[in-house]
């Protein structure tokens, strides 16, 4: 359906268009579809940024679209855990309860 919205679009393109613009023809449209690496890795490096950064409800929107790419339940708990080790206890607690949370809703 081409009249049907990117999320982008849905979460931010009435207050910011360009924003929204840039994230769908850029972000997503150019440097996700870059062939040096899969969308899988590029899931698996997007979430643990996020979670580093303390990225909430970012890490929530990639924590699903990363189960979209292929990367399992069990190695998503399993980078909750290593990243606790690297980017701090409550950054590592925050990604794994905020999986729990994205599980739930599936």
């Amino acid at each position: 359906m081409a009249d049907q919205k990117s999320r982008a679009q849905q979460l931010v393109g009435d207050v910011a268009p360009k924003l929204a613009e840039l994230t769908d023809e850029v972000l997503f449209g150019d440097v996700w579809a870059r062939p040096e690496l899969s969308r899988r890795d590029r899931s698996l490096i997007t979430v643990a940024a996020l979670t580093a950064l303390g990225r909430i409800d970012q890490l929530r929107s990639h924590l699903g679209l990363e189960l979209d790419n292929g990367v399992t339940e069990e190695e998503l708990a399993e980078v909750s855990t290593h990243l606790a080790f690297y980017a701090g206890w409550p950054a590592g607690m925050s990604a794994a309860t905020t999986l729990k949370q994205v599980l739930d809703a599936r």
